[in-house]
C-alpha cells in the first residue's frame, strides 16, 4: 500500500463515509487551484468590494482553456497532485460502495446524476458545507449544491441539463428548491431527500412521507403458516422463473430488468397477504407491505397519490423487498399506470382485476378460489385443538374468519358460533330476517310422496360437499354446486314449515327474503340487492327462503317499454344467479303457472304441495289438539276426530288456526276443549276462504 492509500485509509478509519471523504478532497483540491487562480487575477485588496477588470477577463476566458489551466495546475502542484492520487484511491472505494452502487444499478442513475445526489447528501450531514460549497461558487449566497458546483468540482466534461424526467428527479431523491422561477438551470440550488439520507447515512428508515402506512416484513420472520394455495404459490414460483432469463439477459446488456406485476384477486380475508408472503419467503426476500386505503385515498390529490406510490415502490427497491399493495380497491387507475415498472416485482392484492395499461411490464393474475371443506377442516386443526364446529365445515368461511373464530375456541362453542356469525351481521340484514325453526319431522304432517321427495332434498343438502369434492364430481358442475327447490301449492298446506324442518334438520339458519326490501323501482337496483343476499347466504350457508317467489321469478313479458325490457333484465339475472347459486335456496308459490318456464327447468326439485286427504286430516288435528297440557290435565272432551277428518276440507294452516281458536274458547268458557268449540272455530277459519259449513256438517 503506498503512502497516499495508507492516508486515505487512515482518514477512513474516522468513520467518516467514504463519499464524504469524497467531496473533502476534492473539495480541498479545488481550493487549491482558485486560490491560485484567484491570486494571478484578482488582487486581494479589491477582493469583493468591487468587479475588477482581471475578474472579468477571469470569467471571459474559453472555458476549454480554463479547464485545461486547471488540469496543468494539478499536475504540477505538489500538494494539488498528492490530494489527486488521493482522491483516485477514494473513487476506487466509492465505486464499490454497496449503497452507493445499489442506487446506480436498481435507479439507473447516471454518474453525474451520482455526484449531484452525494454534494446535497453531504450538505444534510455536514451543514458547514456550505460555507465551502459558498466558497468553491465565489458566492456566499450560493451555499446549496448545484449543477455548476458538481460539474467543476467532479470535473463533467461540461454542464448536463437536469430535468424532471431523470430517475434522480422522478424517483424523488433529489430536486431543484421549490418556488424557482427556472429550476432546471445550472446554477439551482438543490436539495437531498431526508429519507434517501437516512438510508445512505444509516441503512434504514422509515419514509416520513409513507408513515405508519407501510411495514417490512423480514423474510425471515415470516410466519409458517398453513399452504391455502399450494398450486397458487407453485404457479407464482413458475411464472417468475419463466420470466428470469429474459431479465438476466437484459441486466447483462446494460438495460434495466423487465419489471413483473401479480395479481391476487380474492374476497377481503380471503389469505391473499399470507399467500404473498410465503411467496417472498421462497423467494428469499422480504415483503414490504403498502396499504393503498391509508396512502391513495380519493381524498389525497392525484400528484401526491404518484408520489407516494412511487415512494412505496423506492422504499421496496432500498430494502431489497418485494411490494405488496392491498386495499387497492378504488384507488385512480392512473397510479398504477404512472408508477408502473418503479419496483421490479409488486403484488397487488384486491377483490377485482385493476384496469391499466401495460407498459412495459409483464403481469399475471391470479384468482384465489374459495376453500374447500377439507381445506377449512385442516385450517381448523392447525389452528387449535377444539373439536370442529359445523360452521367450519359446512360455511364457506375465508381464512381470516376461521382464524378469527379459531381464537376464540377457548372461550367455547358459542364464541365460535357468534365468530362465524359475523358473516352474517357483515351482510344487508335489512333484505331478510331469520326464521325460527322449532319444528322437526315429527311435527309436520305431510303424504307419503311429498315427505319422500323431502327427504331427497335433504341428502342432497347434507352431502353435496362430500360428492363435488371427495368424490370429484364438481368437475361435472362447476358452474354452481347449491340446492335449489321450488314449494309449490296453495296457502296452509306446509311450505314455510317444511322449510323450517329442513333447516332444523339440517343445522342451519333460516332467512326469509323479505320481497318489500329487495324490489325496486330504480334500474339495476334489484339485482345489486339480490347478489348481496345471494352472495351472503351463500358463504353463511344458511337455508335462503323466497315466499311469494313468483313475484320476483315470474314469467318474463313482451317489450313494450323500457320499464318491460328491465323487468325482463331483472329475471334474466336471476336465472343466471341461481344457477351459479352455491347454497341452499327454498322458493316458495301457490302461483306455480306465473312462473317462468326456463327458471323452473333450472330448479334441482320442484315439491308439489296437495290439500291433506282425510289421513293427513287426522294427523293435523290430534297434533293441533293434545289431549293433556304439559301438566298432566285433560284438554279434551268428546272429540269426533273421524268426522274432523272426513268432513272439513282443511288445509293444515286451517287446522292449527281452528285448533287455536277452540282452546281460547274453552279457556274463556271454564270447560275443556269439545268438538262444539272446535266446529264454531272450524267454521271461523273456513269462512276466510269462502266455504261455508252445510247444516249436516255443524253437528258431530
Amino acid at each position: 500500500m503506498n503512502s497516499e492509500e495508507e492516508e486515505t485509509t487512515q482518514e477512513l478509519g474516522s468513520l467518516e463515509p467514504v463519499f464524504m471523504t469524497r467531496i473533502r478532497l476534492r473539495a480541498q483540491r479545488r481550493i487549491l487551484w482558485l486560490r491560485d487562480f484567484w491570486s494571478s487575477s484578482m488582487p486581494d485588496e479589491v477582493q469583493g468590494l468591487a468587479i475588477s477588470h482581471n475578474e472579468v477577463d477571469r470569467i471571459l476566458v474559453d472555458p476549454e482553456q480554463h479547464v485545461s489551466a486547471e488540469s496543468t495546475f494539478y499536475a504540477r502542484d505538489a500538494h494539488a497532485s498528492q490530494l489527486s492520487k488521493r482522491i483516485d484511491a477514494i473513487e476506487q472505494l466509492f465505486r464499490g460502495e454497496n449503497r452507493w452502487l445499489k442506487l446506480r444499478q436498481d435507479f439507473s442513475l447516471s454518474a453525474q446524476e451520482i455526484d449531484l445526489l452525494t454534494l446535497a447528501v453531504a450538505v444534510e450531514i455536514d451543514p458547514l458545507l456550505r460555507r465551502v460549497y459558498g466558497y468553491m461558487q465565489d458566492d456566499a449566497n450560493a451555499s446549496f449544491p448545484t449543477p455548476w458546483l458538481a460539474a467543476s468540482l467532479f470535473q463533467w466534461p461540461s454542464v448536463i441539463r437536469f430535468g424532471p424526467e431523470l430517475p434522480l428527479v422522478a424517483r424523488r431523491m433529489a430536486w431543484p428548491l421549490e418556488g424557482l422561477a427556472n429550476p432546471w438551470s445550472a446554477s439551482a440550488p438543490w436539495m437531498a431527500d431526508p429519507h434517501i439520507v437516512s438510508w445512505l447515512t444509516q441503512g434504514h428508515g422509515r419514509d416520513p412521507a409513507l408513515d405508519k402506512a407501510v411495514r417490512l416484513i423480514p423474510s425471515s420472520q415470516t410466519e409458517e403458516r398453513l399452504s391455502l394455495y399450494p398450486a397458487h404459490l407453485s404457479a407464482m414460483q413458475a411464472f417468475v422463473r419463466a420470466m428470469c432469463p429474459a431479465r438476466d439477459t437484459s441486466s447483462a446488456e446494460g438495460r434495466a430488468p423487465i419489471p413483473i406485476e401479480i395479481e391476487l384477486v380474492g374476497p377481503e380475508g380471503a389469505g391473499k397477504r399470507t399467500l404473498a408472503a410465503q411467496f417472498c419467503a421462497q423467494q428469499g426476500r422480504s415483503m414490504l407491505v403498502a396499504d393503498a386505503s391509508l396512502l391513495l385515498g380519493s381524498d389525497v390529490p392525484l400528484p401526491v397519490q404518484v408520489e407516494r406510490a412511487m415512494r412505496a415502490a423506492r422504499t421496496a427497491r432500498l430494502s431489497g423487498a418485494v411490494l405488496y399493495w392491498h386495499n387497492v380497491e378504488g384507488v385512480d387507475s392512473r397510479v398504477w399506470s404512472i408508477v408502473q415498472g418503479y419496483a421490479d416485482l409488486t403484488l397487488f392484492g384486491t377483490s377485482s382485476p385493476i384496469e391499466q395499461k401495460r407498459n412495459g411490464v409483464v403481469k399475471k393474475s391470479f384468482r384465489l378460489p374459495l376453500l374447500t371443506r377439507p381445506l377449512r377442516i385442516a385450517l381448523w386443526q392447525h389452528l387449535c385443538n377444539a373439536p370442529i364446529p359445523h360452521q367450519i365445515t359446512d360455511w364457506v368461511l375465508t381464512p381470516a374468519e376461521i382464524v378469527n373464530a379459531a381464537r376464540v375456541a377457548p372461550a367455547g362453542n358459542e364464541a365460535v358460533v357468534e365468530a362465524c356469525r359475523h358473516v352474517l351481521h357483515q351482510g344487508p340484514d335489512e333484505l331478510f330476517t331469520p326464521l325460527p325453526c322449532p319444528f322437526t319431522w315429527k311435527d309436520i304432517v305431510l303424504s307419503p310422496a311429498v315427505r319422500q321427495h323431502l327427504a331427497e332434498l335433504e341428502d342432497q343438502a347434507r352431502l353435496r360437499w362430500l360428492i363435488y369434492e371427495e368424490w370429484g364430481f364438481e368437475r361435472l358442475f362447476a358452474l354452481g354446486q347449491g340446492v335449489t327447490a321450488l314449494f309449490a301449492g296453495p296457502s296452509g298446506t306446509g311450505k314455510t314449515m317444511a322449510a323450517q324442518v329442513l333447516a332444523r334438520s339440517l343445522g342451519m339458519d333460516l332467512y326469509r327474503v323479505d320481497l318489500a326490501g329487495v324490489m325496486s323501482k330504480y334500474i339495476g337496483e334489484t339485482e345489486k340487492r339480490l347478489k348481496l343476499i345471494f352472495d351472503t347466504c351463500e358463504r353463511a350457508n344458511v337455508l335462503l327462503f323466497f315466499d311469494e317467489a313468483d313475484a320476483l321469478f315470474g314469467q318474463r313479458t313482451q317489450v313494450k317499454d323500457a320499464h318491460d325490457r328491465f323487468a325482463n333484465i331483472e329475471i334474466d339475472y336471476l336465472l343466471q344467479r341461481m344457477e351459479q347459486f352455491d347454497g341452499i335456496a327454498i322458493l316458495a308459490t301457490n302461483r306455480k303457472g306465473d312462473m317462468d318456464a326456463a327458471f323452473l327447468r333450472r330448479l334441482r326439485f320442484i315439491i308439489d304441495f296437495i290439500h291433506p286427504g282425510p289421513a293427513e286430516r287426522l294427523a293435523l288435528w290430534q297434533l293441533a289438539l293434545p289431549r293433556q297440557a304439559p301438566g298432566g290435565e285433560g284438554l279434551l272432551d268428546g272429540i269426533n276426530w273421524d268426522f274432523l277428518a272426513t268432513k272439513l276440507n282443511m288445509t293444515g294452516a286451517d287446522i292449527k288456526a281452528a285448533a287455536l281458536g277452540a282452546a281460547f274458547l274453552a279457556c274463556a268458557a271454564g270447560t275443556r276443549i269439545d268438538m262444539k268449540q272446535v266446529l264454531y272455530a272450524a267454521r271461523r277459519e273456513m269462512a276466510k276462504q269462502g266455504i261455508n259449513l252445510r247444516s249436516g256438517e255443524k253437528e258431530q
